[in-house]
């Protein structure tokens, strides 16, 4: 069983980090794929100490993808992929050293599932442990990895998922919203959709917050607020598309209860971004108004939302 690993890259601050990180495997058979999206800091510098093994390949893009295409250089990092399974993680990222073997042994357990997933945990920018990821169940079906998140206000990352490498590539790779937001998301609600997702119980990556991460950018926050108001209308037929088939055992319930937590959800996230992105300007509060009458919010909710961010 051989995994890729990918990191498309384009800060080199902790890109030496994420590298090491891969070194440290308890499980030996990987390959590292490094993608530089065309950056202005010399990358390759900081890749060629570790260019003499041959399971690591580095590859430059001719022109750069961007934070808004960011999707773009994950799916380039897949097209050189040839392992079983892909990872893709940040150049900020780490896996901790016992995360590939971790995932070989669910795999065993769980064999043929498009998608797998490991804990994490969650770090600053000196690599101290702030958060940790909750544990989930070792099998669950779409409908219930959607509701656990919702529920219990789960995080999750793209580096928190192994994909089949084939399946990935053939369902035409990681799912594109702009600035990635959501993306991670629906790739793996895709993956999990007729065969479920499988979770290990241990911790095997570690997230890393810091300002200089698109998520934790402030700019282009109305392509964030687009891509979340895509997000809100995949989902949205996502699920009566799933309600209109054949559900695994409890989804059901699951699916009677995920509709209030879906608007919950994504009004939690419209009144984050677009309270940052308002800033006391009258035509972006129109345009915030339109974009959540047309999500159905009532005018009452939206009122409450206004004064609220307004006076925050």
């Amino acid at each position: 069983m051989k995994f890729s690993v990918t990191i498309p890259t384009y800060k080199k601050r902790y890109l030496d980090e994420a590298i090491r990180s891969i070194f440290c495997q308890s499980y030996a058979d990987w390959e590292l794929i490094i993608v530089d999206d065309c950056s202005p800091e010399n990358l390759r510098a900081v890749a060629a100490p570790y260019l003499s093994d041959p399971r690591v390949r580095f590859y430059r893009n001719e022109k750069n993808c961007g934070a808004v295409n960011v999707v773009d250089n994950w799916n380039i990092c897949l097209s050189y992929c040839t392992g079983d399974y892909v990872i893709c993680m940040g150049d900020d990222d780490r896996l901790l050293p016992d995360c590939l073997s971790h995932y070989r042994e669910l795999i065993e357990q769980l064999p043929g599932l498009n998608v797998y997933h490991t804990r994490t945990e969650i770090i600053d920018e000196d690599g101290q442990l702030t958060d940790l990821q909750e544990q989930r169940p070792q099998w669950e079906s779409a409908i219930a990895m959607l509701w656990n998140r919702w529920d219990h206000r789960n995080h999750q990352y793209i580096g928190d998922f192994c994909y089949d490498t084939q399946y990935l590539k053939q369902a035409g790779g990681y799912y594109k919203l702009p600035l990635a937001w959501g993306s991670d998301d629906i790739t793996a609600l895709l993956a999990a959709k007729e065969k479920g997702i499988g979770n290990t119980e241990t911790f095997g990556f570690q997230y890393r917050e810091n300002r200089h991460t698109i998520s934790s950018s402030n700019s282009n926050k109305r392509l964030k607020i687009e891509a979340c108001k895509s997000q809100y209308e995949w989902l949205t037929a996502f699920l009566h598309e799933l309600s209109q088939s054949e559900l695994f055992p409890l989804d059901r319930k699951y699916l009677q209860t995920i509709l209030p937590h879906r608007d919950e959800h994504f009004l939690v996230t419209f009144t984050r971004d677009c309270t940052e992105y308002i800033a006391g300007s009258p035509s972006r509060a129109l345009w915030c108004y339109r974009l959540l009458r047309i999500l159905h919010y009532g005018k009452g909710t939206i009122l409450k939302w206004f004064i609220k961010s307004f006076y925050a």
